[in-house]
């Protein structure tokens, strides 16, 4: 298992969100204890971004979380989460 940690803003994004938008991210982001893509599951991918490895994670049809992974301290850095729209607009997927 991992351990998450949450960007300032990731965690100003979520203070933003309503309190169900609030509650269905934080338990989607609970999944990155387990942070790689299983196959099958469409809800984790890697990426490649400016030649870095990142991962993003779907939240519902609605929001998308940005994360790195850190293996040597299992540590998961969620980096952003954005809405789907912005996330498709600022890295092109």
């Amino acid at each position: 298992m991992h351990e998450i940690l949450l960007s300032d803003s990731a965690i100003d994004f979520l203070r933003l969100l309503d309190n169900k938008s609030k509650s269905i991210c934080r338990k989607n982001l609970r999944k990155l204890s387990y942070p790689y893509p299983r196959r099958g599951s469409g809800d984790k991918e890697m990426l490649i971004v400016a030649g870095e490895e990142i991962y993003r994670l779907h939240i519902g049809r609605t929001y998308t979380a940005f994360y790195i992974i850190d293996e040597k301290s299992k540590i998961v850095r969620v980096i952003e989460i954005l809405t789907i729209k912005a996330a498709h607009k600022k890295y092109g997927f």
